[in-house]
Parts: C-alpha cells; structure tokens; sequence
C-alpha cells in the first residue's frame, strides 16, 4: 500500500467524532494507569485489611501507631476497632475510604498539622466505638448532662488508644 493511499485511510476514519473517541479513551486510559500505579506504590490494598501497620504506609502517622503500641488497648483493639464504624460494612469501607482518600491528600500535599487531631465526625464514630465494646460497663455512668449533652468518653480516656 502506498502512502497515499494509506493517508486517505486515515483521513476517512478521523472524523471529528473519532477523534474524540480516542481523545477521550487516552485520558480515561491514563487516569487509571496512574490511579492502579499510586494504589500500588502506596501499597492500597494494606487499607483493605485489618492489620494496625497499614496506618504507618505514611510517617505521619508514626506516633500514633507507637502510641497504640505502648497503649491500654493493643492486644484488644485495631485500629478499625475503634475508629471505624460497627453498624454495617458499607458504611465501615465508606468510612475507611472517605479517611483514606483525606489522608492521602493531605499527607501528599503535606497540609496535615504536626499535631494530628481528629475530626469531630470521627470522634462521634470513634465515641460510638467505645460504647460498642464497654457499654456493660459504662451503663449506669454513661449518663448526660441536663443541658441535654453526652458525656464523651474521650473527655477523659483520650489518650487511652494513644498514649
């Protein structure tokens, strides 16, 4: 086949529409290329588990990991077991997955704070978690306050899963 001939091949299948096609197969191509790439390099399937080493893939996370080490509940407690939720496995991996996309953003762009602090929606979760494992125990001092408030377990057992 001459070149010419083959020109006017490519001339016919390169319709506007085509090209977007192919534009379009590209960037989807390549935005999953470089999302399996960086699940892999940042070793995402650890996430998926249980095993507590998961939370230091990042250094930021290094003294919380060895806080839990020295802590009250490391033979007893992950840490999903106290900051993922116990009512259903969507809304645990949703949790996980909404975390981990944060954490990773921040830990990239190096816009988390030197003092790591937990957000008040994982305080909740993680309050939660400490009634799912002690509610027997805390039944009769779990009370509130007449201005309708909770009493939180983490007001004086914060450093409990950290020290």
């Amino acid at each position: 086949m001459s070149t010419q001939g083959l020109w006017e091949r490519v001339q016919a299948w390169a319709t506007p529409r085509h090209v977007i096609y192919s534009a379009l197969i590209f960037v989807l191509g390549s935005l999953i290329g470089v999302g399996l790439f960086t699940f892999g390099y940042a070793n995402g399937a650890s996430y998926m588990t249980n095993d507590p080493k998961t939370c230091i893939n990042c250094h930021a996370m290094d003294g919380q990991y060895e806080g839990w080490l020295k802590g009250s509940h490391a033979n007893v407690a992950t840490c999903n077991d106290c900051h993922s939720p116990h009512d259903n496995v969507v809304h645990k991996y949703l949790v996980k997955g909404e975390n981990g996309f944060r954490h990773a953003l921040m830990f990239t762009t190096q816009r988390y704070p030197e003092n790591i602090e937990i957000r008040d929606y994982n305080r909740q979760i993680t309050e939660d978690s400490c009634l799912y494992c002690h509610q027997g125990l805390v039944d009769q001092i779990h009370i509130t306050r007449t201005s309708g408030d909770q009493i939180s377990c983490l007001r004086c057992h914060q450093n409990v899963g950290h020290l």
